[in-house]
């Protein structure tokens, strides 16, 4: 995955009930972004596949694979069985975006207290990129913003177009 590091993004954003912004919105801004990293010659896109912008970010990767060809969607998983919580559309949606992806990662074979900082560790130092919908709370997209800021990675937030 290294060979690809200079060409890879990654996303973090909240869950749907943090963000308190309409969900075509954040698809707008996330589908923008997309295509911008696309343009600046990214070609790998990783999505922890969590509720909200991740999966989110998922489509619009997928829906763009069919016009860029080249580009390659990748789902880095803090553990297996991490969707059983899902009502069985989202996990049925979740299943579909993992069986299309063109690789699948598993981050943590079984569940820890950190297997989630892991995944995002993960996304983070596979990627040069970081594009983040952060709305200021704390939790995982504020440590996941912090730690690609450590690292030297470029930090978009769709949320304030801030690059940090």
């Amino acid at each position: 995955m290294n060979d690809k590091k200079n060409y890879s993004v990654c996303f973090s954003g909240h869950r749907p009930e943090k963000l308190g912004i309409d969900e075509d919105r954040i698809r707008e801004m996330l589908k923008n972004a997309v295509a911008e990293a696309v343009d600046d010659g990214y070609t790998v896109f990783i999505t922890g596949m969590a509720r909200g912008v991740d999966i989110w970010a998922a489509d619009i990767v997928l829906e763009m694979k069919r016009l860029y060809k080249n580009i390659e969607l990748i789902c880095a998983l803090p553990m297996p069985g991490f969707e059983r919580r899902r009502t069985a559309e989202e996990q049925q949606h979740y299943r579909r975006i993992v069986s299309e992806a063109d690789k699948v990662i598993m981050v943590s074979q079984h569940y820890s207290r950190n297997c989630f900082q892991l995944r995002n560790e993960y996304m983070v130092d596979n990627s040069s990129r970081l594009i983040a919908v952060y709305n200021g709370c704390a939790g995982g997209t504020r440590n996941t913003i912090r730690y690609a800021v450590r690292k030297g990675k470029k930090v978009l937030n769709l949320l304030d177009h801030v690059i940090f």
